[in-house]
């Protein structure tokens, strides 16, 4: 009884440790530990089936990795062909109903009467032998004497499996360890549903639902992050803000199915342009105003993209260009502190864009009109708001 006991309380610690993850190689992590120490083991893997590309690829190792093992890899894969038993029970749907087992490999090769065990007669239960010479001369090339290896399935389909093993010298697992391997197995599916479920949340959360790019959620808090990376390493952090020209008239003239495509339109070329920046961050602000955030990349590149862009706007069918007004740490603009000081240079450098229709990009810094405008009081409500960046003055 208390062995059965302390499985339970694993189970439950489980399931409670994966929920309490905020993203999703915490989530991994958290179940690769918790497996590993559920079963006695002292390495545990995650890995995903990636239908597309004919291969599982390993999410985490956790617990005592040997040298070339990486916590979060980011190239390590086993193509399937080469494992016999998940080309057997890796399908789109189980065939013949019931769930999958786990089953036990040693280096020393198959448990005898386990392997048969495990896979059931002619693999009924949705896998194949049991037995696999790769993952043998894995274990032995790794150091460790046997591995419990647990099929997931999540939403009725293969997602990949749970990997579990310990040293040469330790008790080699059972089949009782398998048994408790498949149902921690569920478990794990069971907090990976969840965790996708919080991401899809997350993504709609800050996700402009009209263009696909970022939104202003997402933006402030990039911004944020973008200058305390500033003020601690003098990163540069460069902000692009545009105005799509003339979409009132579109709607007015053409309908807003044609105004909404426009914008869409318009997303895909600032996504396009945003691309050359490595890591930049696309997003509609709101209504007709875009914005691109940049940091690493000097402000003469970030100005340079900003270029093409007024072009390719300009060439959008319906479209009357974009005007575009960049701030950068990398230009003399003065001390950066806050997000709110680089969002009002670049707002008030795109106003002045606006103001003098300029097919080209305005830039803080190196137009000292821009300054000026930006650290005056606005003359008017209007003004307030976009010189503020549409936040609640301080």
């Amino acid at each position: 009884m208390g062995g059965d006991d302390a499985r339970l309380r694993a189970v439950v610690s489980l399931a409670q440790t994966m929920a309490a993850a905020h993203t999703p190689r915490g989530c991994w992590r958290a179940a690769a530990l918790g497996a590993c120490e559920a079963l006695g083991g002292s390495f545990a893997a995650l890995s995903v089936w990636e239908r597309g590309r004919g291969r599982l690829k390993v999410l985490v190792n956790a617990g005592e990795r040997v040298e070339g093992e990486e916590e979060f890899p980011d190239e390590e894969v086993y193509p399937v062909h080469q494992f016999p038993e998940i080309t057997e029970f890796l399908h789109e749907r189980w065939a013949g109903g019931g769930e999958p087992d786990a089953w036990v490999e040693t280096a020393e090769g198959p448990v005898d009467g386990e392997s048969e065990r495990a896979a059931g007669p002619g693999g009924a239960r949705g896998y194949g032998t049991g037995y696999c010479h790769q993952r043998v001369a894995a274990l032995r090339r790794r150091g460790r004497g046997c591995c419990v290896v647990a099929p997931i399935v999540l939403h009725g389909r293969a997602w990949g499996e749970l990997y579990v093993a310990r040293p040469v010298g330790a008790p080699v697992f059972g089949r009782a360890d398998a048994d408790f391997a498949t149902v921690l197995a569920a478990v794990v599916a069971a907090g990976l549903a969840q965790t996708e479920r919080l991401e899809e949340v997350r993504k709609l959360a800050f996700t402009d639902p009209l263009t696909g790019l970022a939104n202003r959620r997402a933006v402030d808090m990039r911004l944020d992050e973008a200058v305390e990376r500033h003020r601690a390493d003098d990163a540069v952090v460069s902000l692009l803000v545009c105005d799509l020209n003339g979409l009132k008239w579109v709607n007015d003239t053409h309908g807003h199915a044609v105004g909404d495509r426009l914008l869409e339109r318009f997303g895909s070329v600032l996504s396009r342009c945003g691309a050359i920046l490595p890591g930049a961050l696309a997003a509609r602000l709101g209504g007709d105003e875009f914005c691109l955030l940049a940091v690493g990349p000097g402000a003469d590149e970030v100005v340079a993209v900003a270029t093409e862009l007024c072009e390719r706007a300009a060439e959008l069918e319906f479209g009357n260009g974009v005007a575009c007004g960049i701030a950068s740490t990398g230009d003399p603009i003065g001390p950066v502190v806050s997000a709110r000081r680089l969002f009002r240079l670049a707002d008030a450098a795109q106003y002045r864009a606006k103001a003098a229709r300029s097919a080209r990009p305005v830039v803080a810094g190196r137009d000292g009109e821009v300054i000026r405008l930006a650290d005056s009081p606005p003359k008017s409500p209007h003004d307030r708001r976009r010189l503020r960046g549409n936040r609640p003055e301080l």
